[in-house]
């Protein structure tokens, strides 16, 4: 690997920390591309590349991560996980929730019950698939 390409995953993955730390806020392309320091074009082609999904489906995935652990761990409303979570409508967090783990949000908390372990360890376990 040349050291263009080093410093280039480098910056991207810079861009995925920032999703991973701000899943709730509202991100944006032009923001992570920025934060990589190259377009945006560019960004999405080469995110797609290096983690195998699009920046967009990586962020999806892990508010519905944080979603699934808050469901089996907690009795808050549905509505006010897909909030905190950083969903903006209940009827897109229920569709790609649904999408993503392959059935509700509310069947999914029917039989999901709380993990007695670290949370890193359960949600690496636990971790719904992009492909499929």
């Amino acid at each position: 690997m040349s050291r263009a390409e080093e410093d280039l995953n480098r910056r991207v993955l810079r861009a995925r920390d920032a999703i991973d730390l701000s899943y709730s806020e509202p991100l944006d392309i032009p923001r992570l591309a920025g934060i990589a320091h190259i377009s945006e074009a560019h960004f999405i082609r080469t995110f797609s590349a290096t983690f195998g999904e699009t920046p967009h489906r990586f962020l999806q995935r892990r508010r519905v991560e944080r979603a699934m652990y808050l469901l089996a761990q907690t009795r808050r409303d549905i509505t006010d996980i897909c909030l905190e979570v950083g969903f903006t409508s209940l009827g897109t967090f229920s569709r790609t929730f649904t999408q993503i783990v392959g059935e509700s949000p509310s069947s999914f908390r029917g039989h999901a019950k709380p993990i007695p372990v670290p949370n890193c360890f359960a949600m690496a376990w636990l971790r719904p698939s992009s492909f499929g």
